[in-house]
C-alpha cells in the first residue's frame, strides 16, 4: 500500500509551486484604493461645478421675475379751474395795399403809432394816373360834342320824316347814330368816374382804430397796386388792440364743459400776480383731428394797451363741474408705438399694461384722466421690456423699486 503522506515533488517532473495566497489580496486593495482616491478626485472637482452651475440657474429664474415697487394713484383734487396755454392775438389784424400805381409821395405814421379811422396815413404821387384821367375826360366831352350833335340831326330827321321830304331809312341812320353816341358818352363817362376813383386812392386812410405794427415803404418807393406782389407791396400793416383774441386748445375730455359764457383769467410771465379778466366768447365746435382738443377764443379786454398781441399766456378756465381724475409720477409712464400706457399689478402678479390719456403735466407728477382707477397697483419704474402676463415681483415696502 502507498503511504498517505504528501508526496514531494520530484526534480525534473515539470509542475511548480503554487504562489503564497496573501500577495494577491495585497495587490487587491492597493487597486481598490487607486480607484477609491481617483473618484475622490473626480468628486471634488465636479460637485462644485454641478452645484454652481444649479445656483446659476436658480438665479437666472429669479433674475428673470422683475423685481419692482408699486403704488396706488393718487385722486386729483377737484377740478375748479384749468390752465391752458393761449396765444393772444389783435382782434381785427389788417395790412395796408395801394389801390393805384405811383411813388410814395410822403408818409404821415410810423410803427407803435396809434391812428383813428379815417386818419390820413400816406399819400402817393400818380402821373400816369393823372394823364389818363385827363385823357379820359377829353374823351368825354368828344362823345358829348357827338352825342349833342347827332341828337340835332336825329330831331331834324324827325321831322322831315312828317313831310316826307326824306327817306324812311335815313331817319333811322340818324336815330341810330344818335343812340350809339349816348352809349359812347356813357362809357367816357364809366371811365372818368373810374380814373377818378383810382385818384381818391392816393391818399392811404385808416381802414379802423389801432395801432401801427409794421411799415413797408418809404419816400420815393414804387408802388403797384394790390397785393400780388407780395410782403413787397404791403404799405402799412395794422391792429385792433382794445379787445385782444386769446386761442386756446382745450383737450377733449373738457369740451362738453367749455361753453360760450364761461369766465376766464390770462396771467403773463411779464405781470406777476396779476390777472387779466376775460370771458369765452366762441368755439370751435369741432375736435381738432391730429391733436384731439377743442379750439376755443377767450376775449380780454386792452383798453391801456399793456398786453400786446402776438404775447403766450396762461389762460384760467373756471370749469362749472367736476372731472375724476388721478395723479402719479412721470416714472410710471410707458412710451410705445401703441400709445401712452401704464403697467398695473393683476391677478396671480402678472403685468398688465394699460392705455390712458393724459390731462396736465405738473412736471414730477401727471394727471391722468381715464385709463386706471384708484385700486390699480401702478408699477413705478417699469422695464422696458415688460409685456402683458409677465410674472411680476412686488418689493417690500421701503425698498428701492428699480426692477432687475
Amino acid at each position: 500500500m502507498s503511504d498517505l503522506s504528501e508526496k514531494k515533488p520530484q526534480p525534473g517532473s515539470g509542475s511548480s509551486a503554487v504562489p503564497p495566497a496573501h500577495g494577491s489580496s495585497r495587490g487587491l486593495l492597493i487597486g481598490l484604493a487607486v480607484l477609491i482616491l481617483v473618484a475622490l478626485i473626480v468628486a471634488a472637482g465636479i460637485l462644485p461645478r454641478l452645484k454652481a452651475r444649479a445656483a446659476l440657474k436658480t438665479e437666472t429664474i429669479d433674475l428673470a421675475i422683475p423685481t419692482v415697487n408699486v403704488m396706488h394713484p393718487k385722486q386729483g383734487a377737484p377740478h375748479q379751474e384749468l390752465i391752458l396755454p393761449g396765444n393772444m392775438q389783435a382782434f381785427i389784424d389788417s395790412p395796408i395795399y395801394a389801390r393805384t400805381n405811383g411813388y410814395l409821395k410822403k408818409w404821415y405814421v410810423d410803427i407803435g403809432a396809434h391812428v383813428k379811422n379815417g386818419q390820413l396815413l400816406a399819400d402817393i404821387d400818380t402821373p400816369e394816373v393823372d394823364q389818363q384821367l385827363q385823357q379820359a375826360r377829353a374823351n368825354l366831352n368828344t362823345a358829348q360834342a357827338n352825342y349833342r350833335l347827332s341828337e340835332i340831326t336825329a330831331n331834324r330827321y324827325q321831322e322831315l320824316k312828317n313831310t316826307e321830304s326824306v327817306a324812311k331809312q335815313d331817319v333811322d341812320n340818324a336815330v341810330g347814330d344818335f343812340q350809339a353816341k349816348a352809349a359812347m358818352v356813357a362809357s367816357a363817362e364809366y371811365q372818368v368816374k373810374y380814373l377818378e376813383q383810382l385818384e381818391s386812392f392816393k391818399e392811404i386812410y385808416a381802414p379802423f382804430d389801432g395801432v401801427i405794427t409794421a411799415r413797408n415803404t418809404d419816400i420815393g418807393a414804387l408802388i403797384t397796386a394790390g397785393s400780388s406782389g407780395g410782403v413787397g407791396t404791403q404799405l402799412f400793416h395794422i391792429s385792433a388792440i382794445r379787445t385782444l383774441r386769446v386761442y386756446v386748445n382745450v383737450p377733449q375730455q373738457y369740451s362738453q364743459d367749455t361753453k360760450p359764457g364761461l369766465p376766464a383769467d390770462v396771467t403773463l410771465q411779464e405781470f406777476p400776480g396779476r390777472r387779466f379778466k376775460g370771458t369765452l366768447v366762441r368755439t370751435a365746435n369741432s375736435i381738432d383731428l391730429s391733436t384731439r382738443t377743442l379750439l376755443v377764443e377767450v376775449d380780454v379786454e386792452n383798453p391801456t394797451g399793456e398786453l400786446l398781441p402776438g404775447a403766450y399766456g396762461s389762460v384760467h378756465l373756471k370749469l362749472p363741474s367736476d372731472i375724476p381724475t388721478f395723479i402719479i409720477p412721470v416714472s410710471a409712464l410707458i412710451f410705445r408705438a401703441q400709445g401712452l400706457q401704464v403697467a398695473t399689478i393683476g391677478p396671480n402678479n402678472r403685468a398688465q399694461l394699460s392705455a390712458i390719456t393724459l390731462g396736465r403735466d405738473f412736471g414730477n407728477e401727471v394727471e391722468v384722466i381715464s385709463g386706471i382707477s384708484a385700486q390699480d397697483s401702478i408699477i413705478i419704474n417699469p422695464p422696458d421690456s415688460i409685456i402683458s402676463g409677465e410674472e411680476i415681483r412686488v418689493a417690500p415696502a421701503g425698498q428701492a423699486g428699480t426692477a432687475k
